[in-house]
């Protein structure tokens, strides 16, 4: 991997990398801040997924998360949200699909599942990169992210809770099956079978089994996306009925932009390193 630009940032280092990726078929770009400690041992790592349109500068700009995590002794990686090498038709015709907007699953359908592989790019193919070349504490791995990455972030802890000791999510799109943007990404993506939905449906997955720790989501009221987008009540639901330990919090006030997640952001960091220890 090779580093395309480096920046020190709250006494340690902000770097953007960039790499030959065979899951997604070509170029991927990913984000790392590097606190500190960084430097003299081995840290906890958090991954943030970001959300529709973004790409991997936006976290590591827009969130304000690198001074939190300076202090707490996180390192940060923030992937791209899609391929972007291999160019379909269509593929940025909208904002909800295609690029920017992989929503962190395998795709089955053709042409997206010769590079859409983001499940695969962010469980197995970027740990291995980073856990090669960089100071990650062996088993201190959490996951976060936002709306369609707060989707991602749940999806992939619920579904690997061995490889991701915490999980918490900002907005996250928490029932796909049941909105307009999950409706055309996993009916692109993986067909016309309903069935084959269920296993990137957080509330679906949540609902069949706990995570082991606890789960905190913040949710902003005027989010104009949350009646028909986001569903956190459906989430909620589901956490009730196998029993998993959540904090759903409702923000008076906040929308669904960078100023909320900037207003919860240390919340989070906290969360995480007192689960993965910072």
């Amino acid at each position: 991997m090779e580093i395309y630009a480096e920046h020190g940032c709250f006494g340690g280092t902000q770097r953007f990398y960039k790499h030959a990726s065979k899951e997604c078929g070509g170029e991927m770009k990913f984000s790392v801040y590097l606190p500190p400690q960084a430097r003299e041992r081995t840290v906890p790592v958090l991954y943030y997924l970001s959300g529709l349109t973004c790409t991997e500068e936006t976290f590591a700009i827009k969130a304000h998360a690198q001074q939190v995590a300076s202090e707490l002794g996180l390192m940060l990686v923030g992937p791209d949200t899609s391929p972007r090498s291999e160019r379909y038709p269509g593929d940025a015709d909208a904002y909800d699909f295609g690029v920017s907007a992989g929503f962190y699953l395998d795709a089955t359908q053709a042409p997206w599942s010769k590079t859409y592989r983001m499940y695969s790019y962010v469980t197995r193919e970027l740990p291995a990169l980073v856990n090669a070349n960089l100071p990650v504490r062996a088993g201190a791995v959490g996951i976060f992210g936002h709306s369609m990455g707060g989707h991602g972030a749940l999806t992939l802890a619920l579904k690997n809770p061995e490889q991701y000791r915490s999980v918490s999510a900002f907005a996250p799109i928490a029932a796909p099956m049941q909105c307009p943007w999950g409706t055309k990404a996993l009916g692109n993506y993986l067909g016309a079978d309903r069935e084959t939905w269920r296993a990137y449906d957080a509330s679906e997955l949540v609902a069949k089994k706990a995570y082991p720790a606890e789960i905190l989501i913040d949710q902003g009221t005027a989010d104009k996306f949350l009646a028909e987008q986001l569903h956190p009540q459906l989430f909620e639901a589901g956490a009730r009925k196998s029993g998993q330990k959540l904090t759903l919090r409702m923000q008076p006030g906040y929308d669904h932009g960078y100023f909320f997640i900037q207003s919860f952001m240390a919340d989070h960091l906290k969360h995480h390193a007192a689960l993965l220890g910072g």
